[in-house]
């Protein structure tokens, strides 16, 4: 019982991990959890049931072999279609970057994603030189070549389809980063964007938000981030980011950024995950985080004795996870 309290309070188990369908184990990440059902060492039990009832992209346990054929249908989604990617490519601004004092109901939520060219004499600095924004119905609110400040000297055509003639008249990056930032803050001050779930400020989803608002000069508080790369439960079993093309083939179900890539199809295949996390059912607790001032004291070594008293699933009750889940954003 000792180690099981030391297990425990470093462990952090709560509601919010993903859970195996079969035996109820509790996994730091999606990708933990395939190993335990797949993986080169797998729990026989789990494995076998899995076979014949386990979604492949979300991982749950069906109650039949017919109701699993039903869900995946539902579960695997289809890629953006390239029509529409070709048309994006030959798409000037479109700016539909407005500030709605809060009159909707609830945060708002939109995705973010850029592609960089090269600058600098050894051509590797990154430039934002396209930019894109959608809604939660994958709607473009916001799309625009930008011109970077500084000469560029590597359009890395084969990825990004940049030529010069789209950069030629393209909205200075100060403008964009301008007009980004107010479109975020929704008319609100940056020192009071406190809360996850409160305020007029706007949620921002994307993969590698650090790079991408750092090279659109945008700050934006981190609290309001939804950031497919850090993410715990779609990181690696190493704690390392998986690559979105990779997210999207094992969660989503199709393949993105096949030779020249679009931010458009990066937004929507951002977007789609986080819905997909947000829509999980978990039990509701009033303080669901460790941190929350409430739950400090949950496994204090103080109350060593009393907590080697209790039963595991005692303990579970008790424990509180050290991340926010992305579940509470619909709470």
């Amino acid at each position: 019982m000792e180690h099981l309290v030391d297990h425990m309070r470093t462990s952090y188990h709560s509601v919010h991990e993903p859970t195996c369908g079969v035996c109820k184990k509790h996994c730091r990440s999606f990708e933990s959890l395939r190993e335990h059902l797949i993986g080169p060492l797998p729990k026989q039990e789990c494995k076998s049931l899995f076979n014949t009832r386990g979604c492949r992209f979300c991982l749950a346990i069906l109650d039949s072999p017919y109701a699993l054929r039903v869900h995946q249908d539902k579960c695997q989604l289809a890629g953006v279609n390239y029509g529409i990617l070709a048309h994006m490519a030959n798409l000037g601004l479109r700016d539909g970057l407005t500030i709605d004092n809060g009159y909707s109901r609830g945060p708002q939520v939109v995705a973010l994603a850029c592609k960089t060219v090269g600058g600098g004499s050894d051509r590797s600095l990154d430039l934002c030189a396209r930019v894109c924004i959608i809604d939660e119905n994958e709607n473009i609110i916001f799309h625009s070549y930008v011109k970077p400040p500084i000469p560029v000297t590597n359009y890395r055509y084969e990825t990004t389809g940049i030529r010069p003639e789209h950069l030629r008249d393209a909205m200075p990056l100060r403008q964009v980063q301008r007009r980004i930032q107010d479109f975020l803050c929704n008319g609100e001050p940056m020192w009071k964007i406190r809360s996850p779930r409160g305020g007029k400020a706007r949620i921002l989803v994307g993969h590698g938000l650090d790079h991408d608002l750092d090279k659109m000069q945008v700050e934006y508080p981190p609290i309001m981030l939804r950031d497919t790369a850090k993410y715990p439960p779609l990181m690696k079993t190493s704690k390392l980011s998986n690559s979105l093309k990779y997210l999207t083939q094992a969660y989503l179900g199709y393949d993105i950024q096949n030779g020249i890539q679009d931010p458009y199809e990066d937004c929507v295949a951002t977007m789609r995950l986080y819905l997909r996390m947000r829509r999980q059912v978990h039990r509701r607790e009033d303080y669901p985080l460790a941190s929350d001032p409430q739950n400090r004291n949950n496994f204090a070594s103080w109350r060593q004795s009393e907590l080697e008293r209790m039963s595991p699933e005692e303990m579970l009750a008790i424990s509180r996870s050290d991340y926010y889940c992305w579940c509470l954003d619909s709470a």
